[in-house]
């Protein structure tokens, strides 16, 4: 047994070898010489244009020509420092004794599960990791779930489930990984209103994990209301997920989705970004915001006003973000407003009022709390819905011991 323990270590150490990380710097560099002969061939461009005695429409061709330039330049130089972060990944394997790997394996063999091997992982940031090769040995189902709920009592850590894992312990070897569970929970609520005389809403909403134990929330707020701004806030949701999901760092992430907006040409697409990051391990959040309006944090009865000065994506060729981070306590709430409330309680008796009413519910359902503050700006407004609205609400938690 204690042979085929050390040939286990060897694998793992073969799973990310000497060579692919080169390679995978070197593919980086490539991409990153690609960028630097754009910039290069665009900047000698450019000289010989201000030297050149061209008219107006064509100045302004290559104007643009030259802003996608740079665009793509941007995008390669963030793909290359993404494979680069991915070749310097630091993964340390936590040796694991030959008396305590027999006991997880026979715990294990009792519910017919066969172990192949197993890997205790420490990450860059110092949070435990747990692979296993092992497959079913019965046609009982189990699922990796209640596998994890094992492996929390044998390792004495409380561990999940990965995301991407299979929900059920087949009968082929595979590899499962756990990891450590978050210290905080959250629950989600949302109430939305859409423009009386339309029939869809131009605002959009996304709740999404970008990995474990972080959860991101996107509201957008396309310009106008019906169909078009569904259409253009729709696109910067989905553009967000997908791009924060594949890795990509959030500003470059804000920049595409601008350079998408700006790519209708002479179609106007207009439309906010208001986005919060939380870390359910630390309980710290991150709020970008482009456009948007305000955010608030509840703890009790203290509301804490998140705002931003900027204008919408789709306007300028470099969209102004501002981002603002808080740490967040058990029992805190997140809201996150569209344009349609605050133009509501204008109406009324004006937006500075939020707060105070935020401040001053009781109400602990986040959900109940997104209805409070949608049907008290529509009250304000003597029920007349003349924008869309709509109210995200993330209550969190610190999960008991």
């Amino acid at each position: 047994m204690k042979k085929q323990i050390l040939s286990g270590r060897e694998e793992f150490n073969s799973i990310l070898p000497e060579y692919g990380r080169r390679k995978l710097l070197t593919y980086a560099d490539s991409i990153r010489e690609l960028a630097d002969s754009f910039k290069e061939t665009e900047n000698n461009r450019e000289h010989l244009l201000e030297e050149a005695d061209t008219d107006r429409r064509d100045y302004i061709w290559q104007k643009r020509l030259s802003e996608n330039k740079e665009l793509m330049v941007e995008h390669l130089q963030e793909m290359a420092q993404i494979m680069t972060q991915l070749a310097e990944e630091a993964r340390k394997c936590v040796p694991m004794g030959e008396r305590r790997f027999k006991q997880i394996s026979h715990a294990l063999r009792e519910v017919d599960i066969q172990l192949k091997n197993l890997y205790l992982i420490e990450n860059e940031i110092g949070r435990m990791e747990v692979s296993l090769t092992m497959r079913n040995a019965r046609k009982n189902t189990l699922s990796a779930e209640e596998i994890g709920d094992l492996l929390s009592v044998l390792l004495n850590m409380r561990l999940v489930s990965a995301q991407d894992n299979a929900i059920f312990i087949g009968a082929d070897w595979q590899t499962f990984y756990y990891v450590e569970e978050a210290r905080y929970h959250v629950l989600t609520g949302v109430a939305k209103a859409v423009k009386e005389t339309e029939r869809v809403s131009g605002d959009n909403y996304v709740f999404f994990e970008t990995g474990t134990g972080n959860l991101t929330a996107v509201l957008s707020d396309g310009m106008g209301s019906g169909d078009k701004a569904c259409n253009d806030s729709t696109m910067v949701v989905e553009l967000m997920q997908k791009f924060l999901e594949a890795g990509f760092q959030m500003e470059m992430a804000i920049q595409m989705i601008n350079s998408a907006l700006l790519a209708g040409g002479e179609n106007t697409n207009i439309s906010t970004l208001d986005l919060c990051s939380l870390d359910l391990y630390s309980g710290e959040c991150r709020f970008v915001k482009v456009g948007s309006a305000s955010s608030f944090i509840k703890r009790q009865h203290l509301v804490d006003r998140i705002s931003a000065g900027n204008l919408p994506l789709g306007i300028f060729q470099k969209p102004d973000m501002e981002a603002v981070g808080r740490a967040l306590m058990d029992g805190d709430y997140i809201i996150m407003v569209s344009d349609g409330i605050m133009d509501a309680l204008s109406q009324g008796i004006g937006e500075d009022m939020l707060p105070e009413l935020i401040g001053n519910t009781n109400l602990e359902n986040p959900g109940e709390m997104a209805n409070a503050i949608l049907n008290f700006s529509i009250q304000q407004s003597r029920g007349r819905i003349r924008d869309d609205m709509t109210v995200l609400v993330i209550g969190i938690w610190k999960k008991e011991q």
